[in-house]
């Protein structure tokens, strides 16, 4: 998968320095294209949205926000 090659490639390019927050990053990464698409999908209805993604209105509203979304 496309995430499994940028993690592999991320890791290698480390080369041996910590790091942390790897899921935050990774989640940050993602949801918002994931949150674009999605209510495009739904023509911007946020019910219809919270629906496809399987969380609840006031979940996809918070995450909107968080992403600038609104």
């Amino acid at each position: 998968s496309t995430v499994r090659k940028v993690m592999k490639q991320y890791f290698k390019d480390l080369d041996g320095e910590k790091c942390s927050g790897i899921y935050e990053m990774v989640v940050a990464a993602v949801e918002k294209p994931m949150l674009e698409v999605v209510m495009f999908q739904a023509q911007g209805n946020q019910t219809r949205a919270a629906q496809l993604l399987g969380v609840n209105r006031n979940t996809l509203r918070k995450k909107l926000k968080q992403h600038g979304l609104d």
